[in-house]
């Protein structure tokens, strides 16, 4: 197992939380992966982390957080690196290279969850945002539907 999801990386909203066991178990799965379930499990990897990304960059944008540009640069650095690893297992079916990836993804996340994602949480909590994107508007005077 390369990330254990511990009570150190809960942020307290209950929503990125869930998210984030996800992407912690996903993570997991494409490190333990064999050769023939490498391409699978990156794939299945990836896609949840685009939607992972794209939650957390509504987010920013319904609160107006402050720092959502270096939180979405990372964002997209991470999801470059996730396509150019898939671009090197299709073209030379070196597997390692997606075990080398899970490893520094986890490395990557326990710092990305302790700041970033933490002054997100934090501050969707602090204003009393609801768990849901659409709560959101309704929060700060956007269309509610």
């Amino acid at each position: 197992m390369l990330l254990e999801w511990t009570d150190g990386l809960v942020l307290g909203h209950e929503r990125m939380d869930d998210t984030h066991r996800e992407f912690v178990d996903q993570l997991n799965a494409l490190g333990e992966a064999s050769d023939d379930e490498m391409l699978d499990r990156l794939d299945a990897f990836y896609a949840h982390t685009v939607a992972h990304f794209e939650q957390e960059n509504e987010w920013m944008r319904a609160i107006a957080f402050p720092p959502a540009h270096c939180h979405t640069a990372e964002h997209e650095g991470v999801l470059e690196v996730m396509r150019e690893v898939r671009r090197h297992l299709v073209e030379k079916q070196n597997y390692n290279v997606g075990r080398v990836l899970a490893r520094e993804i986890a490395d990557w996340f326990r710092g990305h969850a302790a700041t970033m994602d933490a002054m997100l949480a934090q501050m969707m909590n602090m204003r009393g945002v609801g768990e849901n994107v659409s709560e959101l508007g309704c929060a700060h005077g956007g269309a509610c539907s």
